[in-house]
């Protein structure tokens, strides 16, 4: 396994059918000096081609366990023994290969347990607007949930250390398992990190490409992994939702009872309900948050104590 200064790590591709691409990022990453055995593409079955240009190449292939992306990543959960880092790029291309000495770099030298490779700078055409938007829509609905401030919380490039990888349950569904990753991270009082990156488009146009229903997928994980590390949090965010209803409501009754002289007594009593236990909610899920964060301190204290 290649050496970073004092630290060893290991880069995983994922990948399903991706012959036209697969060639030209084993060979970016190879002109970076890594050695052959410290690199592994993690294939979900590709019929394509794909596997003999890594096998042309030299470079180790492994089956990947169950389908999906998670899939993939969880056996090379199982393939990162003997090392401190796991680095992940896809392998369609999008990610320049020239970012992992520096993933890992910033890792080891700040004691990040997880970098993120986050795509500041898009090729033209590389993500269409509908997934600008959904991206985006996501990041915030993941900061929202876990009281972060990342900007790009799905990015496939990221060093992650190999044994927090080894502690996810691998509950989330296909490209789900980023959010998961970084779910675990910061629940766990971890340290996560960030650093900008390129990102290109697909040499093969008509691959595989994220819509809709990925997104909503995606979005129902962040959901669970919200239930499962913050339950507090969630039960009382769902909580707050009643002003959604208990205000316009209650605004309704005022106008009627100041300008029309209608008194609704039933719905306003309704409003007044709804209002309160939705405001206490709100309350108590934001203090859920900050007691969370002392949470997340103490673990780093700890760990931090125990590690020397």
């Amino acid at each position: 396994m290649l050496r970073n200064g004092d630290v060893k790590y290991l880069v995983v591709i994922p990948t399903l059918n991706e012959v036209k691409a697969i060639g030209l990022v084993l060979d970016e990453v190879l002109s970076l000096g890594i050695p052959r055995d410290s690199v592994v593409v993690v294939d979900g079955g590709s019929a394509d081609g794909t596997r003999e240009a890594v096998a042309l190449r030299g470079v180790r292939l492994v089956d990947q366990e169950g389908k999906g992306k998670v899939g993939a990543v969880k056996t090379a959960a199982r393939l990162a023994n003997g090392v401190d880092y796991v680095v992940f790029l896809d392998g369609d291309y999008t990610y320049p290969a020239k970012y992992i000495p520096k993933l890992v770099e910033v890792a080891r030298s700040n004691g990040y347990d997880l970098v993120i490779g986050a795509r500041k700078s898009a090729e033209p055409g590389a993500q269409s607007l509908l997934y600008k938007l959904g991206n985006k829509v996501l990041t915030k609905t993941f900061n929202l949930l876990f009281g972060t401030r990342l900007s790009d919380v799905l990015s496939g490039m990221y060093a992650v250390r190999a044994d927090v990888l080894r502690e996810l349950g691998f509950e989330s569904r296909g490209f789900g398992i980023e959010s998961e990753i970084v779910t675990h991270v910061v629940s766990q009082g971890y340290k996560v990190h960030e650093v900008p990156i390129e990102y290109r488009r697909r040499v093969d146009e008509e691959g595989k490409k994220l819509g809709i229903r990925h997104g909503l997928h995606i979005l129902a994980d962040m959901v669970r992994m919200a239930w499962r590390y913050n339950p507090t949090f969630f039960i009382f965010f769902l909580g707050s939702l009643a002003l959604v209803v208990g205000l316009p409501l209650g605004l309704y009754v005022a106008y009627h009872y100041f300008f029309t002289g209608v008194k609704y007594y039933v719905k306003g009593l309704v409003a007044i309900i709804l209002t309160l236990a939705g405001f206490q909610s709100l309350l108590l899920a934001v203090l859920s948050i900050y007691l969370k964060r002392m949470e997340l301190r103490v673990l780093r204290e700890l760990r931090r104590v125990r590690q020397g």
